[in-house]
C-alpha cells in the first residue's frame, strides 16, 4: 500500500511491504548487532540483529542522506543533500534536524562527542560535542570529498573527485594532501 504526500521527490512514500523501495547509500554498526543504514528520500533504516531484519525509522526529512556514523550505541549523526544533517542521542529511534553550510556527503565519529564530516567544495566539519555544534576546518583542496575515515581521535583520511586524498595526524586541525597513485 501506497500513500501520498506532498514532501516526498515523486509524491509518494513507500509504506508497506516492506523491503522498502529507496536506495541506500550508508552503513554504520555500533557492534555486531546494532546497525543504522540511510538512503534516499530521508530513509533511515536500523537493525537489532546484525542485519537480518531492518526497520524503518521516522526522519523527518525527505533530503537524499548520503552518510551515517555511530559514535556509540546511542549517538549518531546522518549528512546529506540541501544541507541536511540529523543527529540522534537515543541509538536512532529519533532524530532532530540541523543544517550544515553546504552539502556534507560522509562522516565520521570515533567516540560518543568526536566526528568528522566532509562534502561538497572541499568541506570538513569536525564536533566535539556529539554533533550538537560543528567547526569548519581548513581544507587544502576544493574538490568534493566523498568519504572519511578516522582510526582514532588524531588519524584520519578524506578522499575526493579527482583522485584527492588527504590526511590528518592531529584530529582535524591540520589536513595535507597525499599522491593519490595517478
Amino acid at each position: 500500500m501506497l500513500a501520498s504526500t506532498g514532501m516526498s521527490q515523486s509524491g509518494w512514500v513507500w509504506q508497506n511491504p516492506l523491503p522498502q523501495g529507496n536506495h541506500l547509500s550508508s552503513v554504520s554498526f555500533v557492534d555486531a548487532n546494532i546497525g543504522t543504514a540511510v538512503g534516499d528520500a530521508g530513509t533511515i533504516l536500523r537493525t537489532t540483529d546484525g542485519g537480518a531484519t531492518w526497520t524503518l525509522q521516522q526522519s523527518n526529512t525527505t533530503s537524499w542522506l548520503f552518510g551515517v556514523s555511530f559514535g556509540d550505541a546511542n549517538h549518531g549523526v546522518a549528512v546529506g543533500n540541501f544541507s541536511t544533517m540529523l543527529r540522534t542521542t537515543d541509538g536512532g529511534f529519533t532524530w532532530i534536524e540541523s543544517l550544515s553550510p553546504t552539502n556534507l556527503l560522509a562522516v565520521c565519529f570515533v567516540d560518543a562527542n568526536i566526528g568528522t564530516a566532509v562534502g561538497l567544495g572541499g568541506t570538513i566539519m569536525r564536533t566535539t560535542d556529539g554533533g550538537a555544534s560543528w567547526m569548519q576546518q581548513t581544507s587544502p583542496v576544493i574538490n568534493p570529498l566523498y568519504s572519511v575515515s578516522f582510526v582514532d581521535a588524531n588519524i584520519g583520511t578524506a578522499v575526493g573527485n579527482g583522485g584527492v586524498i588527504i590526511r590528518t595526524t592531529d584530529g582535524g586541525t591540520n589536513w595535507f594532501s597525499q599522491v593519490s597513485g595517478r
